[in-house]
């Protein structure tokens, strides 16, 4: 994991990130160049690239290069690196070398994990999101014409002040309706000092109800996203002796031990709960 940028400049009304860690300030370029090459010269073959708000990095810096220029760089300097990740991306804010980078890098992982929090796109505006529910379907929407094999996650949070059912039920549609795989489900909880704790609040049961209806509609997608790779080719990196992540982040599991972080060929064959059953191809 790298960080490649710390802090926000934006203010969403449920978060207190931009108090404590201040506004967005990105690393350049060559720093992060370097922290790859030092990782790979360890045996790492996957990077991650991680911050609070990774869609602005560049904004700070000379010349202000965009999430995609940094990252189209990276790859053209680093021709070694085998796998590359993006953590959370805002929907706001993806430009046009990143869509690019999607389409012909097969170096960058399929797995796409959007910033999303509601599907209804009052409850957005009440959290000063800067995206639509039609954003997120459009990116979606193009990512698939670009890249076959996309999977989508999401970070969602549910009982906001003033979400009623009608807005909730919205976030639930969305998740359907984009098939996105992967969820990360928060009940909303008061910040002090934010404008959201001022707001009339969400009973904090009916929070809990609605997250664990939205986590387990997310099981859902899970298991029939997983089902649909029994029979197929993928390649895994072992995290574990027996266990290891595919480019669609499903989590892989082979009956024989191997060296961890060795990038292997595989057949999948089974599902077994939220992880797939594999066996490595020679």
């Amino acid at each position: 994991f790298i960080e490649i940028q710390q802090g926000c400049d934006h203010r969403c009304t449920f978060c207190v990130i931009p108090l404590g860690r201040g506004q967005n300030r990105s690393v350049p370029m060559g720093s992060i160049v370097e922290q790859v090459r030092i990782l790979l010269g360890k045996g790492y073959q996957e990077v991650v690239l991680t911050g609070v708000d990774i869609t602005d990095y560049g904004k700070d810096l000379p010349g202000k290069p965009s999430l995609g220029q940094m990252v189209k760089r990276l790859i053209a300097l680093v021709p070694e690196l085998p796998r590359l990740r993006l953590s959370s991306l805002d929907p706001a804010e993806i430009d046009d070398d990143l869509y690019n980078l999607i389409e012909k890098e097969p170096r960058l992982m399929p797995y796409f994990h959007i910033s999303i929090q509601s599907g209804d796109n009052i409850i957005l505006k009440r959290m000063k999101r800067r995206h639509r529910r039609s954003d997120i379907e459009e990116f979606v929407n193009r990512v698939r014409k670009l890249r076959s094999d996309a999977v989508f996650g999401a970070d969602f949070i549910v009982g906001f002040p003033t979400e009623n059912e009608e807005a909730f039920a919205k976030s639930l549609s969305l998740v359907e309706e984009c098939a996105i795989t992967w969820l990360h489900v928060f009940p909303y909880s008061e910040r002090p000092g934010t404008p959201a704790a001022k707001m009339p609040q969400v009973p904090v049961e009916i929070r809990r109800k609605r997250a664990s209806a939205l986590r387990k509609i997310g099981l859902g997608q899970v298991h029939s996203f997983l089902d649909k790779q029994v029979g197929t080719r993928s390649s895994i990196l072992l995290e574990k002796n027996t266990e290891g992540r595919a480019p669609n982040f499903a989590m892989v599991k082979i009956n024989q031990n191997f060296k961890e972080g060795k990038i292997l060929p595989v057949l999948i064959v089974a599902r077994e709960q939220e992880k797939l059953i594999a066996r490595v191809k020679e």
